[in-house]
């Protein structure tokens, strides 16, 4: 079987498949009103205050709404880098200036992304982040992220150490996704804080 030496994939699996049922329940009002107390919470974040590159990327469907957060942080002077899905799932990296410059882009069977429409930067534009944000579906009490299982942000994590760089880690995410225990494998590596529309939770001593 193909998780052999993976024992926290099935678990994950079906973690993922409960959090994503949950959150196709949400409206359309459910949506504006989490992005935008989304936003108020992350902007408070003194790692965001004092960055002056983000790499983020643009919520697509029923994750919790990143473009009012992405619009603040530029109209604050911040360098918003976003991501841009590469043949093999690992991520290329553009500059968002605003929501004219995004494209959608449809990767093969998946859902369609919002991508930066104009010049690549390449994969290690993201070393040049001072603060990370990841998508994710579920953290736990240590850290412990819950991505939807492409591996694309575990390249990115696994490049960063590579780098020697350690920009902070932000996971966005609704109130009931903040769980009692993720199953992680041996790469995974914890998250600095999660952000809700309910407020912020740091993990570990750095932080």
């Amino acid at each position: 079987m193909s998780h052999i030496g993976r024992p926290g994939e099935p678990d994950k699996r079906s973690l993922r498949r409960e959090i994503l049922a949950v959150r196709n329940r949400l409206t359309a009002d459910d949506l504006r009103e989490t992005s935008a107390a989304l936003a108020g919470r992350a902007l408070e974040l003194p790692e965001l205050a004092r960055a002056g590159t983000v790499a983020a990327y643009v919520s697509v469907g029923s994750e919790p709404g990143t473009l009012a957060l992405l619009d603040a942080l530029r109209a604050r002077g911040v360098r918003v880098l976003l991501p841009a899905l590469l043949p093999d799932n690992d991520l290329d990296w553009g500059l968002y200036e605003g929501e004219r410059s995004l494209a959608r882009v449809q990767h093969g069977g998946r859902m369609a992304l919002f991508e930066p429409a104009g010049e690549r930067l390449g994969p290690d534009a993201v070393t040049t982040a001072d603060a990370v944000l990841l998508p994710g579906l579920a953290v736990d009490t240590r850290g412990m992220r819950l991505g939807r299982g492409g591996g694309s942000y575990d390249r990115v994590l696994a490049r960063l150490e590579r780098a020697g760089v350690r920009p902070a880690l932000v996971v966005l995410l609704y109130d009931s996704e903040v769980v009692g225990h993720v199953p992680e494998e041996p790469h995974d590596r914890p998250v600095h804080a999660v952000v809700t529309p309910s407020g912020v939770r740091r993990f570990g001593p750095e932080t």
